[in-house]
């Protein structure tokens, strides 16, 4: 009889907007244990999902599943880069974007099939100044959100956009010099994304043509725009096509150097971080073993509550964009209609 082999199910009880009390039993339930041993742990502080992940690497454990958000899925998948160790992800996060640009199921069940299924694939990730990033990192508005984020008392989408709409026309665009292998630019811009997958997460495409297995980060440069550009810049996001907008500059590298005007926030996968003024991001190549779905290519996206506000709201952007002496008041007006449909989600 062939021996079981050993999985672990790294679960962060407090992350994310969802109850996961269920786990354990639907784990149970599901999981093919004729194939698996399994444990589960319950992390206990911050830093603690790293830990757990680390002890099991070293221990030469095959598996080992993120059960959380981002940032539980970033602290143990940093852990276990360049190692025999894959990675599985049960989403339970407020955005979950490594799991959404992987296709997963947010259903607890169909994670758990898709673990069963064993399809292992060697991935990318990045680095920025030392930190892995497994989905985006970034500097400017990027991260100035993702601070604002981190400190407000709620999470999930609706925070996330209400902080957008609050803060975005009020930032200030800085002046960066960015340099790769084809030289080096000045730029000034409202942000500076580099993006290993598609998505910030809930849906929100910042670079909807990267890819976890070409060897590059896509790196995106948002230029400064005002009132009337702000609801077009959002609709695009959402409906994958940023990469079309004027406001937008991208490439493909894999590596850059950014100088800063100032000492300042960048965030990985949404953890925001101060750092001074120099910015290093790098790509490995294949370097982390990911469990993927086998049956990606024939799962269809589903709409969340996000993009049908803003599909619903779409006709009354586009009258409102068109009648430009009147557009202060008109995207006031625009901005406190989203707030009160995302409020009423």
């Amino acid at each position: 009889m062939t021996a079981k082999k050993k999985i672990i199910f790294i679960t962060n009880p407090i992350s994310g907007t969802s109850r996961k009390s269920g786990i354990p039993r639907l784990i149970e339930q599901h999981l093919d244990k004729d194939f698996y041993d399994y444990s589960i742990v319950n992390t206990e502080y911050p830093g603690h999902a790293a830990e757990i992940a680390n002890e099991a690497k070293d221990n030469g454990i095959e598996y080992v599943v993120a059960v959380g958000g981002d940032g539980t899925v970033n602290e143990v998948a940093r852990s276990i880069v360049q190692s025999q160790t894959a990675l599985g992800i049960i989403p339970c996060g407020s955005g979950n974007g490594l799991a959404r640009h992987l296709m997963l199921p947010l259903d607890i069940e169909k994670a758990i099939e898709v673990i069963n299924m064993r399809d292992v694939h060697d991935l990318d990730y990045g680095i920025i100044n030392g930190y892995p990033f497994f989905c985006t990192c970034g500097m400017g508005f990027d991260a100035f959100i993702s601070m604002k984020f981190a400190e407000a008392g709620k999470r999930g989408p609706v925070t996330y956009i209400e902080n957008v709409l609050r803060e975005g026309l009020k930032y200030k665009p800085e002046s960066y010099i960015i340099q790769d292998e084809n030289g080096t630019a000045i730029h000034k811009a409202f942000l500076i994304s580099c993006a290993n997958a598609s998505q910030y997460g809930n849906n929100a495409y910042i670079a909807p043509q990267a890819s976890m297995s070409d060897g590059l980060l896509d790196v995106i440069i948002m230029e400064p725009f005002d009132m009337i550009d702000a609801p077009q810049i959002s609709i695009d996001m959402f409906n994958k096509t940023l990469d079309k907008n004027s406001k937008i500059k991208t490439f493909r590298t894999k590596h850059i150097h950014v100088h800063r005007e100032n000492a300042g926030f960048i965030h990985y996968d949404g953890d925001p971080i101060k750092t001074d003024a120099d910015v290093d991001i790098s790509v490995v190549n294949k370097g982390i073993k990911i469990m993927v779905n086998p049956m990606a290519d024939k799962t269809k996206r589903q709409p969340n509550m996000v993009q049908n506000a803003f599909s619903e709201l779409f006709n009354d952007i586009s009258n409102i964009r068109t009648d430009l002496s009147k557009q202060s008041k008109h995207i006031q007006s625009l901005n406190k209609m989203l707030l009160k449909k995302l409020n009423n989600l």
